[in-house]
């Protein structure tokens, strides 16, 4: 079979490949040594060779490789520009090469043994925008390589990044032990009023999530289980395998994470001076959970002095690594001992990536205890059913541990200790609610006005684990597929790959109804970490959105053509832009989307030929030119949480303005109504996705303006179609008349809280 016929994007690594070199290697040398062999394999090259940069000497080094002289590993050394290798890293660019000796950046080593190899193909290592390494193949045929083996292994190259990172920040650590104090805390609460960010209700035992590492400096020796240094690698060896399970109930709850989420883990448990450290120390004298203590101490003040923000940040990992050993060491005779498995997390503050921990390990519920709430950590929690409150209240963070408390984020109240009759009442009030198949049973399969007008109800979609709910709550099809997650939840940017299999499946489970994705929508309250959009004055009005994706083609590129190839067998398809601000800006991302079409049809990739392209309507500036948008896009989207943010210049997620942030204020209304007329006037398909979607008040103003399509989330369905059938759209109209003839905020709640008594 030759070899321009082989498919090298469907035989790329997938998670649990990935897992099994992780978690099969002895150390971290050997994880490297068994993923260029991986390599090797899949894009059958007779050389794969890894190269980590090293930052404090600015060189890359030689540091794994099948093919090469194994005695020039750590020995081969490359300057940024510097080789063809050393050009790759400079330039952050692919390099391919029909002969690699021939290219004039070449530079030769004779320890490397590589004289019988021509051609040549490297791809750069990021996590974002730190440099991590190089990722070299060869073979010994001319011209052996070819563009679709650049794909492939940028894909792999991406896969990879974030345990190669971790496995690079390890070999390369050596700093001193720095000291530091703190204070034992513990003291309690009774009853708080916070706001809801994912409802449901929850009664369990607390315990704290903090992001620094203090609680490893408060253990008192004295009180450590007798143990040996035995005890120590039986608790070593159950740590490892409660994070296998733990991946694995991540990857199969929320497939989106397909990225490992625990490598940092997994790399420092294969680190032999991790251990080695521990194990002197206990042969010195030390109980073993002081010995870890002492050693997590050292990584952890090396990693929290480093310059660079992605190195600080490990220190989570270090804390929670030597807290599940910790625990293992005292809880000795239990097979298994998450440390948050059915607790109520309390937390000053959150990531994605701590979200789908929690959710791992079975939290019963979250309290925030400062500030607001970024969207996508709530909707991440409502998404996984996990209920979370926010309350302002940092005295949380001082309770005992263990303290029952139970929440109610349906209203918001915290209660701390709550007597037994106040439990009753919930468990009594949670048992009477309707579960979501009772709800499914009540749901028509087609939604009407009272007076048979027909309206079409669809689903936003946020974690592909949602999808099971909006089937069986017949929707109608996926009215907005929010794209960012798989971005946020990981340490880099997901592969093109990666991407690919997330949608396919999308496509999959919602064979034959409208899909509409959403591309990439970050920044503003959803910061990639390890992107360069972070560090903006004002997020909100920065680098974010569809700015992001044309500013860093590559990345938009990647994830267009991840879809158009997902969706090569779906009946329809419908790609749509975020924070469109002017016809020019929707025309080239438009034209973004045919030159991806035109390069997957030069590289024979099967793909969507005809997909429908439209925009969200998200800002004041698109009502003067909505009729010119008209004539340009096939179909729009209005999300109401921003088009309300941008036309009363209000941050929805800063408290201290949240009164500000009104969706009734008559601007908006207005500007609501003449962009709908605009659209309706084209006959061009509109719905609406933002909050106001599915809040009742403004159901019939929406329908009253000819909104016939709402998309909401899945749980939402059931109440929203029962509005819609209690409402005459005759009724609806006049209502709306109402509304947009009011010019003052008190004048709309009026008319507002005349509909509600009526």
């Amino acid at each position: 079979m030759k070899k321009r016929d082989r498919d090298h994007l469907n035989l790329l690594c997938d998670v649990g490949e990935l897992a099994a070199i992780l978690t099969g290697s002895d150390n971290i040398e050997s994880f490297l040594q068994r993923t260029v062999k991986m390599v090797a394999r899949h894009l059958d090259a007779h050389v794969c060779s890894i190269y980590l940069y090293d930052e404090s000497m600015k060189e890359l080094v030689l540091t794994a490789t099948l093919g090469l002289n194994p005695a020039a590993v750590g020995k081969i050394r490359m300057k940024l520009g510097e080789g063809l290798v050393g050009t790759t890293m400079d330039q952050l660019q692919p390099i391919l090469e029909g002969s690699g000796s021939r290219n004039p950046k070449f530079k030769y080593f004779e320890e490397a043994d590589e004289d019988r190899y021509e051609s040549f193909l490297a791809v750069p290592i990021q996590k974002g925008v730190e440099k991590i390494g190089v990722l070299v193949v060869q073979h010994e045929e001319f011209n052996y390589f070819n563009e679709i083996d650049v794909m492939a292994l940028r894909a792999i190259a991406s896969q990879l990044a974030g345990a190669i990172e971790n496995a690079r920040l390890l070999m390369n650590l050596d700093q001193q032990l720095g000291k530091q104090s703190v204070k034992d805390i513990f003291e309690g609460l009774r009853f708080i009023r916070g706001k809801i960010a994912a409802s449901g209700y929850a009664f369990a035992p607390s315990t704290v999530f903090r992001r620094n590492y203090r609680r490893l400096m408060i253990g008192d020796p004295a009180s450590d289980p007798h143990s040996t240094l035995k005890d120590f690698y039986r608790a070593l060896k159950m740590t490892g395998r409660q994070l296998e399970e733990l991946q694995n109930r991540v990857s199969e709850r929320l497939p989106e994470s397909a990225a490992l989420i625990f490598t940092a883990h997994f790399m420092i448990l294969k680190d032999e001076s991790f251990i080695t450290k521990i194990v002197t120390r206990i042969e010195e004298g030390l109980s073993p959970a002081e010995a870890v203590r002492s050693v997590a101490r050292y990584y952890i003040s090396a990693f929290a002095s480093s310059s660079h923000a992605y190195m600080r940040e490990k220190v989570v990992d270090i804390e929670d690594l030597a807290n599940r050993i910790l625990a293992n060491l005292r809880y000795k005779k239990l097979k298994d001992h998450p440390l948050m498995r059915g607790h109520i997390v309390i937390a000053p503050d959150l990531y994605p990536s701590d979200m789908l921990k929690l959710a791992s390990e079975d939290v019963k519920g979250i309290i925030l205890v400062s500030g607001g709430v970024t969207s996508h950590v709530s909707i991440l929690s409502r998404s996984m059913e996990i209920p979370l409150i926010i309350a302002d209240r940092p005295e949380f963070l001082n309770l005992p541990e263990g303290t029952p408390i139970l929440i109610d984020a349906e209203i918001g109240n915290i209660y701390v200790k709550p007597s037994k009759k106040v439990v009753q009442q919930f468990e009594t009030r949670n048992e009477t609610k309707k579960s979501v198949a009772s709800m499914a049973k009540t749901m028509s399969r087609s939604t009407k006005t009272k007076d048979g007008v027909r309206v079409r109800l669809l689903a936003n979609i946020n974690l592909l684990s949602e999808l099971g709910l909006a089937r069986d709550l017949k929707a109608e099809g996926v009215g907005l597929y929010r794209t960012e997650f798989p971005f946020l939840i990981r340490s880099s940017f997901p592969s093109e790959e990666e991407q690919y299999h997330i949608y396919k499946r999308l496509f999959e489970e919602m064979a034959g109804k409208i899909i509409t994705i959403r591309t990439l929508d970050v920044a503003g309250d959803k910061l990639l970490p390890y992107s360069d959009a972070t560090g903006e004055a004002n997020p909100s009005l920065g680098l974010r959105s569809i700015r992001f994706s044309l500013n860093h083609r590559d990345i938009f590129e990647q994830q267009l053509r991840a879809i158009l190839r997902a969706a090569s067998k779906a009946k329809s398809l419908r790609i749509m832009f975020p924070l469109i601000t002017s016809v020019d800006e929707f025309r080239e991302a438009k034209q973004i989307v045919f030159d991806c079409m035109n390069r997957l049809s030069q590289l024979h990739l099967p793909h969507h030929g005809n997909p429908a392209i439209g925009l969200m309507i998200e800002l004041p500036s698109l009502i003067e030119i909505i009729d010119q948008l008209a004539n340009e896009a096939d179909f729009f989207s209005i999300g109401t949480n921003d088009f309300v943010q941008y036309t009363l210049a209000v941050d929805r997620t800063n408290e201290k303005v949240s009164d500000y942030y009104k969706p009734y204020h008559p601007s908006v209304l207005r500007g609501l109504s003449k962009i709908v007329k605009a659209i309706v006037n084209h006959r061009k398909d509109l719905s609406v996705c933002g909050e106001m979607a599915h809040e009742e008040q403004y159901i019939p103003f929406l329908l009253g303006i000819g909104i016939r399509n709402f998309s909401v989330n899945p749980q939402f369905l059931p109440a929203v179609q029962k509005c819609i059938a209690n409402l005459s759209l005759v009724k609806a109209e006049s209502f709306t008349q109402a509304l947009l003839s009011e010019t003052t905020i008190r004048g709309v709640l009026n008319v507002l809280n005349s509909k509600r008594e009526s």
